[in-house]
């Protein structure tokens, strides 16, 4: 992949997106916490990040395909900076809270569609796989970099203050919509789609996609439930914070490295080989995480999973992009983003309750279960090889 001025900028929006909307979550809980919010109120904050989000994805994609990706990314931009402010100038109300999040929510899918969009259409079927390898790379070193500005405005406060904090916020929202406007759209095809294409249904009747959908959903819930239940297991097992956190780094960096690699690692296997090799490494290692092991362990089996976990989400990314046509490529991703928040919002509490009364460790058992089956599955993919011939007629 050569890293032209288009592309360069392109990384750059991705990592301020992802900084900005993972500062701005963790501080909206400790802003909440600030204000003696319930508890149940706390769930209330997360999951309106993810619902408008939900509701606005497949709409968000027409648009991408419509008016091309540098528009939406401008609003993605701009919606990020209006929450910043609205954090600053409302934040000390539930409401306020709720609305800043609700923007975040909105203004991270626009500039994550664009993204995708833009990846997809500037970038030759050869080269998909490292694209969107690197574009996924750089979007996590984006999430790992964003909560490092809470040890920096927040100071060593368990609860720190954060109006510095959404400052900064806002700052670097403002610096991503500066950096929109550098934007240049994909390829001509990155706009209105011909008179008579096929729209999101004829998308779902691409050989594979509900599964390769799936797959897609059911890894980030997996990243999500291994987010979650590693402290928890930390804690039953009382394993110092900081081993935890280690641990999480670990899993955090393992992804990233897949991620760098995968162009190399899909033409030495295929896409389908790497995908089902990828979700069974993934599979074993949170398995042998809930079983009763040393540290040292602990760390090679999350360092597998971490590699396992890189992988799912720029191989679907790939392969939807030179399955759908041109001119369709915005709904694609929208259809996957919609997938990927609705398992977040349906699988953790569905794996909860399946391991309820066995702990942590019955949660990531259970997740295990679930990659090795969705492993399974994947063998029959048509990864490889999808192209004009799989095109909706």
């Amino acid at each position: 992949m050569k890293f032209d001025r288009r592309i360069s900028v392109l990384l750059m929006h991705a990592v301020l997106t992802q900084v900005v909307t993972f500062v701005l979550r963790p501080a909206t809980t400790y802003r909440a916490l600030e204000l003696d919010v319930p508890a149940s109120w706390l769930g209330v904050l997360s999951g309106s990040f993810a619902l408008v989000p939900l509701v606005l994805a497949l709409p968000a994609g027409h648009i991408v395909d419509r008016l091309g990706e540098r528009r939406v990314m401008i609003a993605g931009g701009a919606l990020l900076c209006a929450s910043g402010a609205c954090f600053l100038l409302l934040g000390d109300s539930v409401l306020g809270l709720v609305a800043g999040n609700v923007l975040l929510g909105t203004g991270h899918l626009c500039s994550v569609i664009g993204q995708q969009a833009l990846v997809a259409n500037m970038t030759s079927s050869a080269r998909l796989d490292a694209a969107f390898g690197y574009y996924t790379f750089a979007a996590s070193l984006g999430q790992a970099a964003g909560p490092l500005m809470i040890v920096v405005f927040g100071g060593a406060q368990a609860i720190p203050d954060t109006t510095p904090i959404f400052w900064g916020a806002t700052a670097l929202a403002a610096a991503l919509l500066v950096c929109s406007f550098g934007i240049t759209s994909g390829t001509p095809s990155s706009g209105s789609a011909p008179k008579g294409s096929p729209g999101v249904r004829e998308l779902l009747r691409l050989p594979g996609l509900i599964p390769a959908l799936c797959t897609s959903c059911v890894v980030l819930a997996a990243v999500d439930l291994s987010l979650v239940y590693l402290p928890a297991l930390g804690a039953e097992r009382e394993i110092a914070s900081g081993v935890v956190g280690g641990l999480l780094g670990l899993r955090a960096v393992a992804s990233m490295v897949s991620r760098f690699f995968l162009g190399r690692s899909t033409r030495l296997l295929g896409r389908r080989r790497l995908l089902v090799l990828s979700l069974t490494a993934s599979a074993v290692g949170l398995a042998l995480t809930a079983a009763p092991v040393p540290i040292w362990a602990l760390a090679v089996a999350v360092l597998v999973a971490g590699l396992g976990l890189g992988v799912g989400q720029p191989l679907t990314m790939s392969w939807l992009a030179e399955s759908a046509p041109p001119g369709l490529r915005g709904r694609a991703m929208s259809l996957r983003l919609t997938g990927n928040r609705a398992g977040q919002v349906v699988l953790p509490g569905a794996v909860g309750l399946v391991a309820s009364g066995v702990g942590a460790a019955g949660v990531l058992l259970a997740t295990a279960i679930g990659l090795a089956s969705t492993a399974f599955l994947a063998r029959s993919l048509p990864l490889d090889g999808a192209s004009a011939e799989n095109e909706p007629r």
